[in-house]
């Protein structure tokens, strides 16, 4: 049930948990990532609900979206917000919840991607953003960390290639590129979009740790 404060809705009846948010391009380790602190006892894990976007009542919008992009964009990520803001508001019994991804990368990385490819039509955009708007004002979303799993393009690549995920067989290095950028103009250069929380990024392949306030 959620109640109002501060002139947003919160989840009610819950204490007020830490809620840190593992970032990073296509295949860049989050579900090993994840796995590792899934075996804590005081860290819940909620990846992402790929299975959903797989399969909503017998029709696949993920994989539609890689095929046609231009035509599925605004159906993959208008249920891919709905699904992310239903992890955000779900209620967890750990003192740490730990999320694959975020409402705010799926907004700022991949739905702004589909727009700046020319493979979102503006007024799909505009309706987006306006829900999102909307969602970020009247829902309280706390994220108290993000972590980065910075990982080159071509090395994500090479890994997407690996696991041989039947909706990925369709995606080219490009679009992995324009992901890495998007990512590293909002969390690393902090230039695009507003940041909720501080990021501690984890360069993969340089074997790197380093905090960004």
């Amino acid at each position: 049930m959620l109640s109002p404060s501060q002139g947003k809705l919160v989840r009610n009846g819950e204490e007020r948990k830490s809620v840190i948010c593992i970032e990073g391009n296509i295949a860049s380790g989050k579900t090993t990532c994840l796995e590792y602190f899934s075996k804590t006892s005081n860290i819940e894990v909620l990846t992402e609900p790929v299975s959903k976007w797989r399969n909503v009542q017998g029709h696949n919008p993920l994989a539609l979206m890689y095929q046609d992009p231009a035509r599925w964009g605004l159906t993959l990520q208008t249920y891919v917000q709905l699904t992310m803001l239903d992890r955000h508001l779900s209620t967890v019994a750990a003192p740490v919840r730990m999320m694959e991804r975020s409402l705010y990368s799926a907004k700022y990385i991949f739905v702004e991607n589909l727009y700046r490819s020319g493979k979102m039509p503006e007024v799909d955009f505009a309706v987006l953003s306006e829900w999102f708007e909307w969602i970020i004002k009247n829902i309280a979303i706390p994220v108290d960390l993000i972590v980065y799993l910075q990982t080159s393009p071509q090395t994500c690549y090479e890994r997407l290639k690996r696991r041989c995920r039947e909706e990925e067989r369709v995606i080219p290095i490009e679009y992995l590129e324009s992901i890495h950028n998007l990512y590293e103009d909002w969390l690393i250069k902090q230039t695009s979009f507003k940041v909720p929380a501080p990021v501690l990024v984890s360069n993969i392949d340089c074997n790197v740790l380093y905090f960004i306030s």
